[in-house]
């Protein structure tokens, strides 16, 4: 199983994707780091879900040109000056809090944090397409381990932020975020070897490839689908397992959950596939969709475990087959801003997703609630049918496996 990863692994793959996890840790830390100093500092819930809630929309809106630049001039310069304005930024709003500054203060440093926090995870999935450009057909195992990496920070992160803030002091945890974000990300940006090339316009009137939008319209409708049911899984979670007198088993099936996602990345990846992504994304959404319509019918926490174990199986490899599909469409020359706005679907779904389910826990209570899951699952389906990839580019519905592979 694991002689599908050690065929793209060498020390310099090796190393561009370890330091990218620990430049990507802040995705997961900074959100709830910022809640839980605000409230410390303030004693407002509200005032500090504001504040987190403007760093998320400015991350949003300036991801893809963000994308855009990295495409045009290359990670080795972007990278190290975006990072830069995010640390100097976080240091601020963390300061305004902590010196009780003017409230629009914070909301002002929240907000260039959030815009200049770079998708690190974006890159590195461009580095893996460029080093493998000469054995596409391990690009699969490259990103369902990237995929696995994004579960680890999730379920690292979090966990990290929350006990540095209670148990040591309440800027440590995004202290540890800033120092993660900075230095890992200068070490991944370091590594010019790896790093794809810069595609400046070259055309007298700057004329750049069109961005196939046939499929990535529809993927970054999966993505936002995807955000939807996590954001709303995350707050429904905490309310079921409320409602059932243990609210402290929250994190416990957040965690399975997760669990269930990562062994299904890790064995997705080990495994050459005779169908291409987009045949993946289409049983992978239609797999969730089934995963999450019994939620609103479970009755108690440990069926929840299972059922949110089981659910979680369809997640990496939906999100794997997403990102494939992706890399095979987009233009060399747009790949990381292509990349970046399926990313943005993703982090666009998560408010309406929490906020939606919210609203039905306050009426109808936590099961109820899990409906919003469904929908997203549901919407997922709908984009991945929707997606239609260009007559020129060739094996998406089936892969062109190594005969000397497993075939699965």
């Amino acid at each position: 199983m694991l002689e599908s990863y050690r065929q793209i692994f060498t020390p310099s793959t090796a190393l561009f994707s370890v330091t990218g996890l620990v430049a990507r840790l802040p995705i997961s830390m900074v959100g709830l780091g910022i809640v839980l100093l605000a409230e410390h500092e303030t004693g407002s819930y509200g005032f500090a879900g504001s504040v987190s809630a403007v760093a998320l929309i400015a991350n949003a809106l300036f991801a893809i040109p963000q994308g855009r630049l990295l495409d045009r001039i290359g990670q080795s310069r972007v990278l190290p000056a975006v990072i830069t304005v995010w640390g100097i930024g976080l240091v601020l709003a963390m300061g305004s809090l902590r010196w009780d500054w003017p409230v629009w203060t914070t909301y002002a440093c929240a907000a260039v944090a959030g815009a200049a926090l770079p998708s690190v995870g974006t890159c590195v999935r461009a580095r893996w397409s460029h080093t493998l450009a000469d054995r596409p057909e391990r690009l699969h195992t490259a990103f369902s381990f990237e995929a696995v990496a994004d579960e680890t920070v999730f379920l690292v992160g979090p966990i990290a932020v929350t006990m540095l803030a209670t148990a040591v002091h309440p800027l440590a945890g995004l202290g540890a975020a800033l120092i993660a974000g900075v230095l890992g990300t200068y070490a991944f940006a370091a590594q010019r070897g790896t790093e794809p090339p810069a595609h400046p316009p070259t055309a007298a009137d700057g004329v750049r490839p069109p961005i196939p939008w046939a499929a990535i319209a529809p993927l970054t409708v999966v993505a936002a689908a995807l955000g939807i049911l996590f954001g709303a899984a995350e707050v429904v979670t905490v309310a079921f397992a409320d409602e059932n007198g243990r609210k402290s088993a929250a994190g416990f099936l957040l965690a399975i959950w997760a669990f269930g996602s990562l062994v299904a990345g890790v064995v997705s990846g080990a495994i050459v596939w005779r169908h291409g992504p987009l045949v993946r994304l289409r049983v992978g959404a239609f797999g969730m969709l089934l995963a999450m319509a019994p939620l609103p019918l479970v009755p108690s926490i440990p069926v929840m475990g299972v059922v949110l174990l089981v659910g979680g199986f369809a997640i990496s490899p939906t999100l794997i087959a997403t990102m494939s599909l992706a890399e095979q469409v987009l233009p060399p020359a747009r790949l990381t801003e292509g990349m970046a706005i399926i990313g943005t679907g993703l982090a666009a779904g998560l408010a309406p997703g929490a906020a939606v389910a919210g609203v039905l826990i306050d009426a109808e209570g936590a099961s109820p609630a899990y409906l919003v899951c469904a929908v997203g699952g549901a919407l997922a389906l709908v984009g991945a049918l929707a997606t239609r990839v260009p007559a020129t580019v060739p094996s998406h519905e089936h892969a062109a496996p190594d005969p000397s592979e497993h075939l699965a």
